[in-house]
């Protein structure tokens, strides 16, 4: 598994059809519209940690290899 940083994952979801909906405190709320998901991205500077960037993964409903081609 890679490692990732907020901001790219964050481009990331915004490429898999995510807009950003709103941001509070150091969390920034992705929503589809086609879905009607919604997934909470913390904003921290240091790179997210490997069980928080799976669990986005899975709340997106994507692999872990289409992350990592759309990185």
């Amino acid at each position: 598994m890679a490692s990732f940083k907020a901001r790219e994952i964050v481009k990331i979801l915004q490429k898999l059809g995510y807009i950003k909906k709103r941001q509070t405190g150091s969390h920034l709320i992705m929503y589809n519209p086609k879905s009607k998901k919604i997934i909470p991205v913390p904003m921290h500077t240091k790179e997210l940690k490997k069980g928080l960037v799976r669990g986005i993964i899975k709340q997106a409903e994507s692999s872990e290899e289409e992350f990592l081609r759309l990185k």
